[in-house]
């Protein structure tokens, strides 16, 4: 049953102009916070159903991936299955910093306060996002030089650039979210702490109202996400058309077309866009906020009752970044078929050693 909030909550617009809770009589902030993002009780079930189906199906098929490349000798010295590793890695973490928090906020019916783990899961996602980004470009260009410049492809990806390279992208989204958490914190005030967010995760426009709109943070993060995000599109785009090409030209002579190749083009391609919905829809919102300007976006959080605007983008952002470490491994791991093939040994020697361990 929804929470009558025009007897019992101020509209968050005065919340966020006031920064002041202590107007709420007899009601936890947080909750009244949590009713004006999900008014139906049906509409909360529905959810915790949804977030633990798939983070359940997200660690199960990311763990599954991950010990069938580390107990195969003959996937683990190839640059792409290293890749694919890193990946996973910065997905399961992604996935255990952001799930139990929303089936939390969930199940106690509140938002998320703000404090030391606000900032830690903020930092977390931050850095996790930026580097599966980076890591799948990584994993296009890689597929680049495997195809493209086979003659070269050992000598250029040495396993000492290899784990260069892998390093960089974690320096990279390391810094990145470093300076968002040091900005963030720059507008840091003690009388925030402990008091309610207006989101069920501290994601950047969640934080940015707790804390006021500080633009120095709005600016670097959106300059900074906007610029990476283009640079991996265009990295990625060029890497897959080469290959296209390079498969094209392969049977030219033949007078055909490589139907394959241009069908495994497209599924990568439309896999890479499924996995940027994410980080479009904040490029989208962001954009929102710029042209429409803080009052007016800021009033669409809270006018009416009922579903808001805000409140339903701040819940599809939610269960979108649960979709990229659920497909990631499917697309680059299970979907190959050596990787397939090494399942059933992992199988068989678990088996043995059980057995081994009896006896």
């Amino acid at each position: 049953m929804a929470l009558n909030r025009n007897e019992t909550c101020p509209s968050l617009l005065e919340t966020i102009n006031t920064t002041s809770f202590a107007s709420l009589p007899g009601l936890e902030h947080g909750h009244c916070l949590f009713t004006s993002i999900l008014p139906s009780e049906t509409a909360v079930h529905l959810l915790v159903l949804i977030f633990v189906a798939l983070i359940v199906f997200s660690l199960l098929v990311n763990v599954c991936a991950l010990l069938g490349l580390g107990r195969s000798e003959d996937l683990s010295w190839e640059p792409r299955f290293t890749l694919l590793k890193n990946l996973i890695l910065s997905d399961l973490l992604l996935i255990l910093s952001q799930g139990p928090t929303i089936i939390t906020c969930l199940l106690m019916r509140r938002t998320l306060p703000y404090g030391i783990w606000c900032l830690i899961q903020y930092f977390l996602n931050t850095m996790c996002i930026f580097c599966t980004i980076l890591t799948i470009t990584c994993m296009a260009l890689e597929r680049y030089l495997y195809v493209c410049q086979a003659i070269y492809y050992l000598h250029i990806l040495t396993s000492k650039r290899l784990h260069l390279i892998i390093g960089l992208t974690w320096l990279l989204s390391l810094t990145i979210s470093t300076i968002n958490v040091l900005l963030m914190s720059a507008g840091h005030e003690a009388a925030l702490v402990g008091q309610s967010t207006t989101g069920l995760l501290c994601e950047p426009d969640t934080l940015e109202v707790h804390l006021g709109f500080p633009r120095a943070v709005a600016i670097f993060r959106k300059v900074s996400g906007f610029t990476l995000t283009m640079l991996c599109i265009l990295s990625y785009s060029f890497s897959y058309f080469r290959i296209y090409q390079e498969a094209r030209n392969a049977v030219q002579p033949f007078q055909q077309v490589n139907r394959r190749a241009r069908n495994t083009v497209l599924f990568y391609c439309s896999m890479f866009l499924l996995q940027l919905l994410p980080v479009l829809l904040k490029i989208v919102t962001d954009a929102l906020w710029e042209l429409e300007g803080t009052e007016t976006m800021a009033s669409m959080l809270m006018d009416s009752p009922g579903w808001t605007p805000a409140g339903t983008l701040h819940i599809m952002l939610l269960v979108l970044l649960q979709v990229p470490p659920c497909i990631n491994p499917l697309i680059y791991g299970l979907r190959n078929q050596e990787v397939r093939q090494s399942l059933p040994r992992l199988i068989w020697w678990r088996k043995h050693q059980e057995v081994a361990i009896l006896n």
